[in-house]
C-alpha cells in the first residue's frame, strides 16, 4: 500500500502550544509521503475557546471518525496567554493539560486510536513521593488512560519509571540523542570526537542519559556528586553545599554536560564553574528542554569568560526569541523524527529502529573523520 493512499487516515491536533511544532511537522509528513497537494493538511482544525471566567472549551471543526489521532501539546509553553476577569494569564502546565483532556473529551471514542504526543511529560519531576505529597505525574498519567488515550509518548523523561503508573497503556520515552549529536558533530565541522571528549552527568540522576550519550559516542563519562543541605528548603529544594567529580582527567578536553531540562539553570551553571577548575579546551551543554525560568544572564557571562562554548536545545518545548539569539544557543530542529514517529505508528510499523541512535551516530562520526 503506498503512502500517498494512507495519507487521508491520518490526523493531527497541533494546540496551539505546539501550533508551530505542528506545522513543521506536517510538512514533513507531507515530504515523506510525497504529498504534493499544497491545500492537503493532515491538521485536524479546531478552536481552543476560552471564556471570561477562564473556562476553557476545546471544539473540533472537522471528523476524526476512524482516523488516527495525534495530539501534540507542549505544558511547558508560557507564551500562551488568555484574558480573565479583564487580567491577562499566561498558561501554566496544568492549564494545558486540561487541554489536552477536553481535546481527548471532544474526540469522544470517534476516532480509530488516540495518540498523545507530550514532548515534555506534564508533572515529571513529581513523580515519587518522599513524604505526604500529591503524586501528579502518575494521576495525570491515569488520566488519559480512563480517557481512552491508546499511546502516550513524551521525550526524555525526568524518570521513565513513571511509566509503571500506566503497565497496561502503551508508553515511549525518546530520547532525542540522534538529533542532538548529529547537529553537535556537523558544528563541530567534524573534528574528531572520540578520545578527545567526556560526557559528564551532573548527578547521580542523570548518569544514565550521560552513559547513554557515552556509549553511543565510545568516550569516557564522568559525573558530579551533588551534596545538598536537606536541613533547608530554598525555591522548593534543598541547596547544594558542595559538588564533587567522578570520572577521568578532564585537562585540555572537550566535555559535554547532559540533562534533561535546565529549569533556573542554577544547577547547570555550578557544574559548569565546578569543571572550570579542571581546565577542559571547550565546555558544552546539551538539554532536551530548556526553561530558562531565571537566570539566562549568567550564562551569557559563562560563554564571554570563554567557559560555555555552546548549549544544545530542542524546539520540543517553548524558548523565547531573544535566547535563540544569543550566539552560545543552539536549536535542535525535531520535527523531522517526529514525523517519522507519527508516520511510521500510522503505518503500525515498530519504532525501535529509530530510537537505536548507535549506529547511525557511529557512522556519521566515521564519515566526518
Amino acid at each position: 500500500m503506498s503512502d500517498t493512499l494512507n495519507h487521508g487516515e491520518l490526523g493531527i491536533i497541533a494546540l496551539k502550544s505546539s501550533d508551530s511544532l505542528g506545522s513543521l511537522v506536517n510538512s514533513r509528513i507531507k515530504t515523506l509521503r510525497n504529498v504534493n497537494d499544497p491545500d492537503f493538511t493532515y491538521l485536524v482544525p479546531h478552536e481552543e475557546v476560552r471564556f471570561n471566567n477562564g473556562e476553557g472549551k476545546i471544539k473540533l471543526l472537522d471528523t476524526v471518525r476512524g482516523k488516527d489521532i495525534y495530539v501534540i501539546a507542549d505544558v511547558g509553553n508560557y507564551s500562551c496567554t488568555y484574558n480573565m476577569f479583564g487580567y491577562t494569564n499566561h498558561y501554566g502546565p496544568d492549564e494545558h493539560f486540561q487541554d489536552i483532556k477536553r481535546t481527548v473529551s471532544a474526540i469522544a471514542g470517534k476516532a480509530n486510536r488516540v495518540t498523545v504526543i507530550m514532548p515534555l511529560l506534564y508533572a515529571s519531576r513529581q513523580h515519587r513521593r518522599k513524604g505526604r505529597e500529591s503524586m501528579d505525574c502518575a494521576m495525570a498519567l491515569r488520566e488519559l488512560e480512563n480517557l481512552g488515550v491508546n499511546t502516550i509518548l513524551s521525550f526524555d523523561v525526568h524518570d521513565p519509571n513513571i511509566q509503571n503508573a500506566i503497565p497496561l497503556t502503551s508508553f515511549e520515552n525518546i530520547l532525542p540523542t540522534y538529533s542532538v549529536l548529529k547537529h553537535f558533530i556537523e558544528n563541530e565541522n567534524g573534528t574528531p570526537v572520540k578520545d578527545n571528549m567526556t560526557v559528564i552527568s551532573p548527578d547521580t540522576g542523570a548518569m544514565d542519559r550521560a552513559i547513554n550519550y557515552a556509549n553511543i559516542l565510545g568516550v569516557d563519562v564522568g559525573m558530579f556528586y551533588k551534596r545538598r543541605d536537606h536541613s533547608v528548603i530554598i525555591d522548593g529544594k534543598n541547596p547544594i553545599i558542595q559538588h564533587e567529580y567522578i570520572g577521568s582527567p578532564l585537562d585540555g578536553k572537550k566535555i559535554m554536560i547532559v540533562d534533561d531540562m535546565i529549569d533556573s539553570g542554577e544547577s547547570v551553571v555550578d557544574i559548569i564553574n565546578q569543571t572550570a577548575k579542571y581546565n577542559p579546551d571547550k565546555t558544552y551543554v546539551s538539554a532536551t528542554f530548556t526553561f530558562f525560568s531565571k537566570g539566562v544572564e549568567k550564562f551569557d557571562k559563562l560563554y564571554e569568560q570563554g567557559r560555555l562554548t555552546k548549549l544544545y536545545t530542542t524546539n520540543l518545548s517553548y524558548v523565547p526569541d531573544d535566547i535563540k539569539k544569543r550566539p552560545w544557543f543552539c536549536e535542535v530542529d525535531m520535527s523531522r523524527f517526529v514525523a517519522k514517529i507519527i508516520s511510521t505508528l500510522n503505518h503500525d510499523e515498530s519504532i525501535s529502529p529509530l530510537l537505536d541512535a548507535t549506529f547511525r551516530i557511529r557512522k556519521l562520526l566515521k564519515n566526518s573523520q
